[in-house]
């Protein structure tokens, strides 16, 4: 079998490998490249194994006149930038010591003993520069099977780093169908503790990555079955997932990971996430919009269209129902609304905190007439 992706015959990658069998060592990609390539999925990240000590790729990178950064020197990981790409060059290697969360690696020069230390099957494949397949763990079958499998004993794999855990449920909501590996699965119940032991960074990002997949229900559902979303958001609920997801679909929204942790729910999201302010303001959003009695137009208006539709597409899923063309309409007239009041027209009259409560009052007044009012009928208004 041979990958024939633009990205494998692009002239900047192929001067990285060029530089590293010139010199007598390997150039293999491996890992996402490979499989995406296999799957027809966009190839974002070229991830490259070679033999060469990484001070030995420092050395041929700059004599070929790219660019190597050591972003993972002591990892054996070598960024070589060519032609303005980055490519991850990484010296094969195997583990010699792990505590759940590290690894203590040793350089090598076998292919194999690189392939066994991955994590699943489908992520230890490689290719030649030329597009040739190598297999070396036979990994192709559960590929095509989209089977997500780890690689050789699940339970020792997981103790090597238990956000391999994590791992195994964001893969299959991103490649995996006919259900999840049955001894994957037993091994990750088996251990879900260990993701307590885990950093709340390594967990968040991994968590939602997990969300954004196209359909994560099935994960998610089996995440909670095994014991494992105790462990990554306690009072977590998943009943309104699926649903949600269905309103999506039939209204070809995106998947949005903060969407969907609104309807997760689970107690300290932000703190055992560790979410960015940016996302927990947005969920904050969610949050308050889900329990605040204001028409959809009104929370259009206040926290915008895209908060407004995201609260929407929850209650709809919470309703088992589609919104409706009027309710879309709504949030899309909220927010082109523009308040024609301010505070100039109501000086010298009112000031201080009398001008904002005034203004307040103006503003609700026209709110409630579903912005129909004018300036000037707001201004003749007595709502003293």
């Amino acid at each position: 079998m041979k990958l024939c992706g633009n990205w494998i015959t692009a002239k900047p990658t192929q001067a990285v490998c060029r530089m590293l069998e010139d010199a007598g060592y390997q150039a293999l990609f491996v890992g996402g490249c490979v499989r995406d390539d296999l799957l027809g999925v966009t190839v974002r990240d070229i991830d490259i194994a070679t033999d060469a000590l990484p001070e030995t790729v420092i050395a041929v990178s700059e004599k070929a006149g790219l660019k190597p950064i050591p972003t993972g020197i002591e990892h054996g990981t070598i960024t070589v930038v060519s032609d303005g790409l980055p490519h991850e060059v990484t010296t094969f290697r195997k583990d010699v010591e792990t505590d759940g969360r590290r690894a203590t690696v040793a350089f090598s020069t076998d292919v194999v003993e690189d392939a066994r230390r991955r994590d699943f099957t489908m992520n230890a494949l490689y290719a030649r520069p030329d597009g040739d397949l190598i297999d070396p763990l036979k990994g192709m079958p559960d590929l095509k099977a989209r089977r997500v499998r780890f690689i050789e004993d699940p339970e020792q794999r997981i103790r090597e780093d238990y956000l391999r855990i994590l791992r195994f449920f964001r893969f299959h909501a991103w490649y995996g169908r006919d259900g999840l590996d049955v001894e994957g699965l037993a091994a990750c119940a088996a251990l879900a503790e260990g993701v307590v032991n885990l950093s709340k960074e390594r967990v968040g990002t991994e968590f939602m990555k997990l969300l954004a997949a196209p359909e994560p229900a099935e994960a998610i559902a089996a995440m909670r079955s095994s014991g494992v979303l105790l462990y990554v958001l306690p009072g977590a609920d998943d009943s309104l997932l699926g649903p949600l997801v269905h309103v999506e679909q039939t209204l070809s929204h995106p998947p949005d990971s903060i969407r969907r942790l609104a309807a997760l729910g689970g107690q300290d999201q932000v703190a055992r996430l560790r979410l960015s302010r940016g996302q927990a303001k947005r969920l904050g959003q969610l949050t308050d919009g889900l329990a605040s009695a204001a028409t959809k137009a009104e929370l259009a208006y206040r926290l915008g269209e895209d908060v407004a539709r995201d609260v929407l597409l929850l209650q709809s899923a919470a309703e088992n129902r589609q919104p409706s063309t009027q309710d879309l309409a709504n949030i899309a007239s909220g927010a082109a609304a523009e308040f024609p009041v301010s505070a100039a027209d109501l000086m010298p009259e009112y000031q201080g905190p009398d001008l904002g409560r005034k203004l307040a009052q103006l503003e609700q007044a026209w709110i409630d007439a579903r912005f129909t009012l004018s300036r000037e009928d707001l201004l003749d208004r007595d709502l003293s």
